[in-house]
């Protein structure tokens, strides 16, 4: 079991260690041009990553019923789970484009965008938009190889599309003075390259279920509803999720540019956090589903208990390096010495929410094996009702900017309390 967990975890870890990446390269060619272009291009990624975000249930709901449909032997499910998601990621695009415009104008408004750079966040969003059809058919793609226990495909196509992303962005901003919208069509083009290799994998290596496809089994209404129902259970507990960190974002920015600075600074270490930590969770999805789908008791709940030891090591491991660290790597994030400097006193809060914070993440994985979207939508939901209860009763940022970081450790602590309760409650009776 520990082979099974190490071999979907570690190309996992790797995969998601390579998502910084992409961003990364267009913030190097658009800081070389001006300060204008840099927020543009921080605004314009900001509005991406709250929008694909809300959507990640494409990828974990189509994870679990993959799973579950392989550990019974079920191909016309395993098959039926991914046209499913296509399907439904191609209507949501489609709904996404066509409001596109709507959509710009109420989150630069939201995001206090600048006169002077609206006209290139703009043009970045509606040409990064062309790719909303491949990047949601990639989340479903990405969660049905999960779901078939196969991390390295995912590894290889994370990889292929960043280096893609690099070589385009580069030829049309460095070669043909493109601009911001040569990172924009960078990221489009590296995204259909992405869904194309994706399906040449499928039909290549998955023929049989291709062949297998039943139209009548597809469009059953019945699965049809209760793949919608899974999925907008998700869906909830990420906007949740999401209104924590929005509302951390906006808290920050209030207590002044310093502050903020640290938080963000500070926020990338709760990232890079959660890309070792997400890397046994994904596995414990894949693992989870599978053997919850063959109903084989004994290593459905060894592979949670697993899950969890290897999630809480990594987690203890994350403690200690921060903790040793800490202070040296916040040079990697900031070359602004204020910044630093101030970011000293908050260092504790890297140390502990690691082993406070772990078990969210990996229950978040089981939960996402056994489709038990109810489960995690309502803990997310008391979660979310404690996170604010907890703050304001602590006074705000207005008596100490440590209460933002108190609240979220114990948010994420208080998750994990919660999914343990309900799991030890109901078992794989959980929904």
């Amino acid at each position: 079991m520990n082979k099974q967990i190490l071999k979907l975890a570690i190309p996992n870890i790797l995969s998601n260690i390579s998502v910084p990446l992409l961003s990364t390269v267009d913030t190097i060619l658009m800081g070389n041009l001006s300060t204008l272009y840099l927020g543009a291009i921080g605004l314009g990624s900001m509005i991406f990553n709250f929008i694909y975000w809300n959507f990640g249930f494409l990828r974990m709901g189509t994870t679990g019923l993959t799973a579950q449909g392989l550990g019974r032997k079920d191909n016309d499910e395993i098959s039926g789970t991914l046209l499913r998601a296509l399907v439904l990621s191609l209507f949501i695009s489609v709904i996404m484009l066509a409001l596109m415009i709507p959509f710009y104008e109420v989150m630069a408004y939201l995001l206090n965008v600048a006169s002077d750079q609206n006209q290139l966040v703009y043009e970045y969003f509606k040409i990064r938009m062309l790719a909303a059809p491949a990047t949601l058919a990639l989340y479903v793609l990405f969660g049905w190889f999960f779901g078939m226990q196969n991390a390295i495909y995912p590894l290889i196509l994370t990889i292929a599309i960043n280096v893609v992303n690099i070589i385009f962005s580069a030829l049309f901003v460095l070669k043909f003075e493109w601009d911001i919208a040569g990172v924009a069509y960078g990221t489009v083009i590296a995204q259909y390259v992405g869904v194309l290799l994706a399906l040449i994998l499928v039909f290549v290596r998955y023929q049989s279920y291709v062949k297998g496809l039943k139209k009548s089994f597809v469009l059953n209404r019945s699965k049809m509803l209760m793949f919608l129902k899974l999925n907008s259970d998700i869906f909830l507990r990420t906007i949740c999720l999401t209104s924590v960190f929005l509302f951390f974002y906006s808290q920050s920015s209030k207590a002044g540019a310093v502050i903020l600075g640290v938080n963000v600074v500070l926020l990338q270490f709760l990232n890079w956090m959660s890309y070792g930590i997400d890397g046994f969770a994904y596995a414990s999805e894949s693992l989870v589903g599978k053997y919850y789908g063959a109903n084989e008791d004994k290593n459905y709940f060894r592979a949670i208990k697993l899950s969890l030891i290897w999630g809480g090591a990594m987690a203890l491991i994350y403690s200690i390096v921060y903790g040793l660290w800490g202070t040296e790597l916040l040079g990697l994030f900031s070359n602004d010495d204020e910044v630093i400097n101030a970011s000293g006193p908050y260092m504790i809060w890297m140390v502990i929410l690691p082993v406070m914070g772990f078990a969210s993440y990996i229950w978040d994985g089981i939960y996402v094996g056994q489709t038990a979207s109810k489960g995690m939508r309502n803990s997310m939901i008391i979660s979310l009702v404690f996170f604010f209860g907890l703050y304001y009763v602590m006074g705000g940022m207005r008596y100490s900017s440590h209460v933002i970081w108190a609240a979220m450790t114990l948010f994420l602590l208080m998750r994990g309390l919660i999914q343990t309760g309900l799991f030890l409650r109901y078992k794989k009776a959980l929904r």
